[in-house]
């Protein structure tokens, strides 16, 4: 997948319109620094985002929340600086392990998921961020 800025004469409004018809925001390898504020304007309508290989470092808690996300992907962890995480209003039936490896999460919300129960480690891991609280 390819950059936004990598297309020539790629106009604002037939970047929405691509993103919109094919449901994929690709910004790959484009040194975003920032999260992009056209995306937020798809809506229901993004199926993935591909921003890898970027620098961005706050992503709204819009893009996550009140969609139909059903999982988190495993590579979750790797977000080491991530500190608020807003899940509320998907359909998630359980969260990763992995989730465990965020160090610096300081905010983790699930509320009107499908969640049936919460492996161990979370209780930890809610703990933890009380104490940090």
């Amino acid at each position: 997948m390819g950059c936004f800025c990598s297309k020539a004469g790629d106009s604002k409004a037939s970047r929405i319109s691509r993103w919109r018809s094919t449901g994929i925001v690709a910004l790959r390898d484009c040194k975003l620094k920032t999260f992009p504020s056209e995306v937020l304007d798809l809506e229901k309508s993004v199926r993935t985002i591909d921003f890898t290989h970027n620098k961005i470092v706050d992503i709204p808690t819009e893009v996550l929340s009140q969609n139909l996300i059903e999982r988190l992907p495993l590579n979750i962890g790797k977000l080491q600086s991530l500190k608020v995480l807003m899940l509320d209003g998907n359909r998630i039936t359980s969260l990763p392990d992995e989730l465990g490896l965020l160090v610096r999460l300081e905010k983790l919300s699930v509320s009107g998921n499908l969640l049936t129960c919460l492996p161990r480690d979370y209780w930890e891991l809610a703990q933890w961020l009380r104490d940090q609280a």
